[in-house]
């Protein structure tokens, strides 16, 4: 379960890179779940690989989250582009002046909490017609029969993300640290 992790950012960072993103076919539903759902403390550092249509990007992240509140911090060629933090209550960013406008904090706290929280607290706040499903393998949110979000947790320990309301896909390899701020 530490193993999986962030998502998105990243996505749109590529997607300001290739141009206009494309509108989602279907908008995802927002999860704000609290940080206490989370069952275990986390430190990790990542390495990000995203996936917007024929282009692609690596990515570094820090990840910190505990029953208080999540803390994130992505960078893009050794330059921070983002930090935000959640309480349950507020989400906050700190963004740099170059970061794209499409880089939402929401979009990246939902594709957080979809890797890394319990499934039964992502079921507990979607909204009529919205499903989620998980075998231990993938995670899938699913509406009117179509999965548009699914998570796969690989043989070598990566997770893939896959967007496919918006069109992008992200692999996630983490490592556990200790006494280390994002």
């Amino acid at each position: 379960m530490q193993r999986l992790i962030l998502p998105m950012l990243l996505c749109l960072l590529l997607a300001a890179c290739a141009g206009s993103r494309p509108r989602p076919v279907v908008e995802l539903p927002p999860l704000q779940l609290s940080p206490s759902r989370l069952p275990a403390p986390l430190a990790l550092q990542q390495q990000l690989h995203f996936r917007f249509g024929s282009h692609e990007r690596d990515l570094d992240a820090l990840l910190e989250a505990d029953a208080d509140g999540v803390q994130l911090a992505v960078q893009a060629m050794g330059r921070t582009g983002v930090r935000l933090q959640w309480d349950g209550r507020q989400l906050t960013q700190q963004r740099a002046p170059w970061l794209p406008p499409q880089v939402r904090a929401e979009r990246v706290l939902d594709d957080l909490q979809f890797a890394l929280w319990p499934t039964a607290a992502i079921a507990e706040v979607l909204p009529a017609g919205w499903t989620v499903d998980d075998d231990g393998r993938h995670r899938g949110l699913s509406h009117a029969g179509t999965v548009w979000l699914q998570l796969e947790r690989r043989d070598d320990g990566s997770l893939l993300l896959e967007n496919r309301a918006e069109g992008y896909a992200l692999r996630i390899e983490s490592i556990e640290m200790t006494g280390q701020d994002p």
